[in-house]
């Protein structure tokens, strides 16, 4: 009888033990909170974002280039949805990755990296486009169109013989080319602001989870235990 009881005690303290650890530790629950964001793995609700807005801007941009032949490829910025899909795809092969601390294994660092350099190399391009979609509006206010031969030639100043001369080829109607492109700009802009204010996130999360996470109290906790022993002894 008394080797059970010494055995219950033993097992209620190992017991409180544990639940003391998995309370008082700040650095498991950080561990297992820090690859979750809204209750699912880090780069799920970033991926998806990616791939919807990357898929968005990438059709909307081959829609614009459909338009007319004569658009350049700055002003139908498919080339920005395809990069921030590739992100996207990448955020995926992350979540296949089984979790570890501190990247204990090679292939889940070089998945990050890779994630987060593509997110900036993302945010770059849809910057760009949304400053090139922005330019091209701001001028197409300012045109007068006229069709002439199958294609629609704008200028700046009808006044001014010396001014720049914008031709889309391939449109018979002016008005409904112009307020097509209008409405594409538009939607671009929108569209890869978004898109950028989501790879911006997605590095911010990234490099806080990276270089802001600091155990330096935990690692230097021992230390002063053992010398506040020593000085009371």
């Amino acid at each position: 009888e008394k080797s059970t009881d010494s055995n219950k005690t033993q097992e209620s303290a190992m017991k409180k033990k544990k639940q003391k650890k998995t309370k008082g530790d700040p650095k498991t629950g950080q561990e297992e909170e820090s690859h979750t964001c809204c209750g699912c793995r880090f780069p799920l609700l970033f991926a998806l974002l990616q791939l919807a807005l990357g898929i968005s801007v990438t059709v909307l941009g081959f829609l614009m280039a459909g338009i007319s032949s004569s658009l350049l490829v700055r002003d139908t910025p498919y080339w920005a949805g395809i990069i921030v899909c590739v992100v996207s795809l990448v955020g995926f092969v992350m979540l296949c990755i089984s979790y570890q601390p501190d990247e204990k294994t090679c292939v889940q660092f070089t998945v990050k990296l890779m994630y987060f350099l593509l997110s900036a190399l993302g945010l770059v391009a849809c910057v760009l486009a949304v400053a090139f979609a922005a330019h091209h509006y701001l001028q197409m206010t300012k045109f007068t169109c006229d069709t002439i031969l199958e294609s629609c030639q704008c200028k700046l100043d009808t006044a001014d013989p010396l001014s720049r001369t914008f031709v889309y080829q391939d449109a018979a109607d002016c008005g409904s080319l112009t307020s097509m492109l209008n409405l594409y700009l538009l939607l671009q802009m929108v569209l890869n602001l978004i898109a950028a204010l989501v790879c911006l996130s997605a590095c911010f999360v990234m490099w806080k989870h990276r270089y802001q996470v600091f155990y330096v109290g935990v690692r230097f906790y021992p230390l002063t235990a053992t010398e506040g022993q020593q000085q009371k002894v």
